[in-house]
């Protein structure tokens, strides 16, 4: 039976051949033109198919367990409710109204804008969002608001979030099992150290601290205490990421030497130059707890540079460290992801502020190299905030390199493609008998979804460039973000390790921390791992 139906979809398929070729034949001159095409394009993909299934054996993705089951419920507390913090709360399923009104009234205007479906189709994580804790007053409202919100997946809401006025309060609450902190990075290590001293299993966002010294502190009091700790880096939940690791796994690139990362921004908004709430004033901030962690002699009394300063805090090294601890994070672990990477030996780094002259002291351009010695590897990250010619990411190999992002095509700014190297040694007998051609890629992935999602900021469009606005699940699209939540309490259900633990969060802690350094210091920074230290 089966070599009926294989002779039956062959005789099929000629036959639609024929016919094809048939007709373009009544055009004398595009006949014959379109006829070549469609013939090499078919043995093109012929050819394709071969060397894939040689050296690809793709892997069918685990099945996804529900979190919900016999588990018990978690209740969660959320240290920082900005717009990470608010984002971080959808991911675990709570809303504030303001943002459930406005994503629904933009599906009905846009049917391409998918966030208002793709946070109700979420899975309910049986989670219930017990406490708000933030410096500013409105924030705290509107995590308050979000916790009893009847406008999401899953049931109706339990329970309705406590304010909390210090995060100390929030940890000394036995109505709180776990915290997500969204905080400035001046503030991570301090609330990831107290928290996990008290039990309370951590979630927090990038980057992992703000200094070298308090990534150690971090890494060891996590260890020490055995809490559940995941770094917010939702790259490790998108799927292009899985697929590019399999490939290179699977030596299709050949020996690596050199990865290429680049950030391209330009706009006050993805500078950094975020709005500046018009509620916001020293009865609604509590200043004085903001500046806590920053040294005397850099503290400023309230006012307007103060609130600068509170909502544009990535601008300053007193609050967090720009691009480093912002976007080359995000670029650092994803290769850590897909390539296994580690610590570097050695980092340098070098810019300016050259366009914002607005006060801040991060550089909007900046470069860093991270050197490899063990690995005969370097890993460049090249950044800019005054021009948007996306360079996506490349991972260069002596046969093949890997396009990430950007240009680079596959059918999704979030895909990828793998284009051979003429000089190549694996490749070469395929190049020379034409199997193989060097000008065009020999393996694309690109997501699941069709559609162009309607994504219209600057900013979202960065994002959505580096596949961290939305993944695919079975052709389903999914918030990265939902997912890394819930690859965290999955863990703390389990009780293993969810997938930014602190031993790869503690990679990127030091990586980002050493170029820094280098930056501030202006000179090569070395990795000493057996004292761990950077000398």
């Amino acid at each position: 039976m089966d070599n009926e139906k294989s002779k039956k979809e062959n005789s099929n398929t000629n036959l639609e051949r024929r016919e094809v070729l048939k007709a373009l034949g009544t055009l004398p001159v595009l006949g014959a033109f379109f006829a070549s095409l469609w013939a090499k394009y078919r043995r093109d993909a012929i050819k394709q198919s071969a060397l894939l299934k040689d050296l690809i054996k793709e892997k069918k993705a685990p099945a996804v367990v529900s979190s919900i089951g016999n588990h018990e419920k978690l209740r969660l507390g959320i240290i920082g409710f900005g717009g990470r913090g608010s984002h971080l709360v959808r991911g675990a399923g709570f809303a504030t109204p303001g943002w459930t009104n406005s994503a629904s009234e933009n599906a009905k205007k846009n049917k391409l804008d998918k966030a208002f479906a793709t946070f109700m189709e979420q899975e309910d994580l049986n989670t219930s969002l017990n406490g708000v804790c933030d410096l500013f007053d409105i924030r705290t409202a509107e995590g308050v608001e979000a916790s009893k919100n009847e406008i999401r997946p899953g049931g109706k809401p339990q329970e309705t979030a406590k304010k909390y006025r210090h995060y100390t309060d929030m940890l000394a609450d036995d109505d709180i099992d776990a915290v997500i902190i969204a905080t400035p990075d001046h503030w991570h290590a301090r609330i990831i150290i107290e928290a996990a001293k008290a039990g309370k299993h951590v979630y927090c966002e990038k980057g992992l601290t703000r200094t070298f010294e308090e990534a150690v502190n971090v890494y060891d009091t996590v260890k020490e205490t055995g809490i559940t700790f995941q770094l917010g880096h939702q790259n490790r939940q998108v799927e292009a990421n899985d697929k590019a690791k399999q490939i290179i796994d699977k030596g299709v690139l050949g020996p690596i030497n050199m990865v290429e990362l680049t950030t391209n921004r330009n706009s006050p908004w993805g500078a950094w130059v975020w709005d500046i709430h018009p509620k916001a004033n020293r009865n609604t901030i509590d200043w004085n707890t903001f500046q806590e962690p920053v040294a005397v002699k850099n503290r400023i009394p309230f006012g307007d540079e103060a609130l600068r300063r509170f909502f544009r805090w990535r601008c300053w090294y007193d609050y967090g460290t720009g691009l480093s601890g912002d976007l080359l994070s995000h670029d650092y672990d994803t290769i850590n992801q897909i390539m296994d990477i580690g610590i570097p030996k050695y980092a340098s780094s070098t810019g300016g502020v050259y366009f914002y002259k607005d006060g801040r002291d991060v550089p909007d351009v900046w470069n860093a190299t991270f050197e490899f010695p063990e690995k005969d590897l370097t890993v460049l990250y090249s950044a800019t905030l005054s021009s948007n010619n996306a360079r996506g990411n490349r991972i260069m190999g002596h046969d093949a390199t890997m396009m990430m992002g950007g240009q680079s095509g596959g059918g999704s700014i979030h895909g990828f493609t793998v284009t051979p190297d003429y000089a190549s040694t694996q490749y070469k007998k395929r190049i020379e008998n034409g199997f193989l051609n060097t000008n065009y890629p020999m393996y694309s992935y690109a997501p699941g979804s069709k559609q162009i999602d309607g994504v219209t900021s600057a900013t979202s469009k960065y994002f959505a460039s580096k596949g961290l606005l939305y993944t695919y699940r079975d052709g389903k699209r999914v918030d990265p973000t939902h997912l890394h939540i819930k690859d965290w309490l999955d863990a703390i259900r389990s009780k293993s390790q969810p997938k930014c633990n602190i031993e790869v969060a503690f990679h990127e802690g030091v990586a980002c921390a050493m170029a820094t350094e280098s930056y501030l210091q202006g000179r090569r920074i070395e990795w000493d791992p057996v004292n761990r230290r950077l000398i």
